[in-house]
């Protein structure tokens, strides 16, 4: 006579329900008891009627200097400049630039001249003139 095993169950795998998904909340912020809508998006470079007259090739972090590619017109030292990227955004004035290591008064189209900047900047930030 063959003996018949005793199966052992195992037990079952719980199913797991999938929670419902719940729904983004509307962009009025609640402050105390009124709720306050965000303001719009900051304006853009062209809005504020800038220029845009060149485009950072390179970052030096050493010297804190950034090369800028002219595009239209000329840049001046002495002159006002807006840097406006992803992750950056400043005004600042044009006190040093050079172009092959060599000082320079005036960069016109088509140059790459060397600009020291306050803060750091990244490739393919837009240059505007103020």
């Amino acid at each position: 006579m063959v003996k018949k095993r005793k199966k052992i169950s195992k037990p079952k795998a719980r199913s797991k329900a999938k929670k419902p998904i719940k729904k983004r909340a509307s962009k009025a912020v609640k402050r105390g008891k009124k709720s306050v809508k965000k303001s719009a998006a900051p304006k853009k470079a062209f809005e504020l009627g800038l220029e845009k007259i060149g485009e950072v090739t390179h970052y030096f972090p050493h010297v804190k200097a950034a090369a800028v590619m002219i595009l239209k017109n000329s840049l001046k030292a002495g002159d006002g400049i807006y840097i406006k990227g992803h992750t950056t955004d400043f005004k600042e004035k044009v006190n040093s630039m050079q172009l092959d290591r060599v000082p320079l008064e005036e960069g016109k189209k088509g140059q790459e001249v060397g600009l020291l900047v306050k803060s750091r900047v990244r490739i393919g930030d837009s240059v505007y003139k103020l």
